[in-house]
């Protein structure tokens, strides 16, 4: 009964070994290094690609915020028509009509200053011609001014205002945003490293399936020969065959997630898969455990300066303060001065503005203009709860950045604790798959002299497998705490 319900395990097993070999045959063999999948994976990897764009995105907010400096060019033309009189005086005599014709053109440019004084400008010109008909005869006229007018904040938008915040904001979230993308690099190249770690422990575990499924097949050969000759009873043959169909369903398994590893990686490092589905990774670096020496302090000060979410933290504590600076200004009442300064003309010939642009090359109607303007909102309730709002900001900003730079202290401790812890596993597992390996070899030579059994054989070849994927994961595990660490 037993040997009916092993042979379709063995057979199962067997077609899916074959289909699977099959696949291998198809597939294109890329030996790689562990430098050489984390270039692809920078090149290629799909959430790096997506994460290019922020900083990108964000330089144009930025731009979108300096086109507040922009001047802003106007041109106008006006035409009037005017026509007055033409009636009877108190006399009963006739008052002739006045009809007068007016084209005006005016020109500006207004903007603010780019700098921090707050300042705005308008340089501005004007010229108009009126002419017409009256009862004394026809006439003709122009006129016209060109000047500069400015306009200086002394307490609200003094130093900052809307445009100022805008672009320091801009300027605060492109950092923010390149930050980021190093904090994307960084994760993916992290997962690589590990998954390339997985790949190498999976490969080498299939090796260990495959060297138990070795033993397993070699004591059910021998066991047949004894049970054939007599000095065995069948019993033992059939734990040996089903100790066979276990390794094989282990080594079915081993493959399975070596496959998984496979993919895993594949999905870090391109961009189409359908590409990548043949080729087959072929890990180049060995599980060696490299000798680290670990100091706190230095790690500590390196995840401080250089770990992107702190330094995105220290961004966002700024940017509060860049608004919470501005909405502090917006409390103080208005006060501008202003000034201005040009020259005017006027003058009357029938050459159309003759007189007018004549005049402003000779500069001899100069004028000029200076004075304050004060104004304050009463009560200024809104600036006053957004400037209590940015302080609440600002002290929930710092204790954000507080808490994580904690965090991160007590996560690189557990990361050095984890990198040592696993690197005296590393000569633990070594020792105890000797001693596996040992002990096996012993009791299959009490087994060939009759004083063991099969079930004690069987044992011992099962903890050598676990011993053997014990030491294979330990110095797995340690080259990804390493990995850990450095992210």
């Amino acid at each position: 009964m037993r040997l009916r319900l092993i042979f379709p395990v063995v057979l199962c097993v067997g077609l899916a070994l074959s289909a699977q070999e099959k696949a291998a045959t198809n597939a294109t063999i890329r030996a790689v290094t562990l430098t050489d999948v984390i270039q692809m994976a920078v090149e290629r990897n799909l959430d790096i690609q997506i994460q290019r764009f922020t900083p990108d995105l964000s330089l144009n907010d930025l731009r979108v915020a300096l086109g507040g400096y922009d001047p802003n060019f106007t041109f106008g033309y006006t035409h009037n028509y005017s026509k007055v009189g033409g009636s009877l005086d108190a006399n009963k005599n006739p008052t002739p009509a006045s009809i007068s014709d007016t084209d005006s053109f005016n020109t500006g440019f207004t903007g603010i200053v780019p700098i921090e004084t707050g300042m705005s400008y308008n340089l501005f010109g004007n010229v108009s011609e009126t002419y017409g008909k009256t009862g004394a005869g026809q006439f003709d006229s122009s006129s016209g001014r060109i000047g500069l007018s400015v306009t200086q904040p002394l307490l609200r938008n003094f130093l900052t205002d809307t445009t100022r915040l805008n672009v320091s904001v801009a300027r605060n979230r492109l950092k923010y945003s390149e930050w980021q993308l190093k904090f994307q690099i960084i994760t993916v190249a992290t997962a690589v490293e590990t998954a390339y770690y997985d790949l190498i422990f999976n490969r080498e575990s299939v090796k260990v399936q495959e060297k138990a499924l070795e033993l397993a097949e070699r004591l059910l050969a021998d066991n047949k020969k004894r049970v054939e000759v007599g000095a065995l009873a069948p019993l033992d043959e059939k734990q040996a065959e089903s100790q066979v169909a276990a390794r094989r369903s282990d080594l079915l398994s081993a493959q399975r997630s070596l496959d998984a590893a496979q993919n895993a990686l594949r999905r870090l490092v391109g961009d189409d898969y359908a590409t990548l589905h043949d080729v087959y990774f072929e890990p180049t670096d060995a599980l060696t455990p490299v000798v680290q020496f670990f100091d706190v302090q230095e790690s500590w000060h390196k995840g401080l300066e250089q770990r992107p979410e702190v330094r995105q933290a220290r961004l966002d504590l700024e940017r509060n303060g860049i608004q919470l600076k501005y909405y502090r200004n917006q409390v103080y009442p208005q006060l501008d001065i202003t000034g201005s300064y040009g020259f005017g003309a006027s003058g009357g010939k029938t050459v159309e503005f003759s007189d007018a642009f004549d005049n402003f090359r000779q500069g001899n109607r100069p004028f000029w203009s200076a004075g304050a303007i004060f104004s304050i909102p009463l009560g200024n309730t809104a600036a006053r709860a957004r400037r209590d709002s940015g302080k609440l900001s600002v002290d929930q900003a710092l204790l954000v950045l507080k808490k994580l730079e904690q965090d991160v202290m007590v996560s690189i401790d557990d990361a050095i604790k984890t990198a040592k812890s696993n690197f005296e596993r590393i000569d633990s597992t070594r020792q105890a798959r000797l001693y596996a390996e040992a002990a096996l070899d012993a009791e299959e030579k009490k087994l060939a002299n009759g004083k063991s059994t099969s079930f004690v054989v069987l044992q011992l070849q099962r903890d050598l497998t676990s011993a053997r994927s014990e030491e294979i994961r330990a110095l797995a595990d340690y080259n990804k705490s390493l990995a850990a660490l450095s992210q």
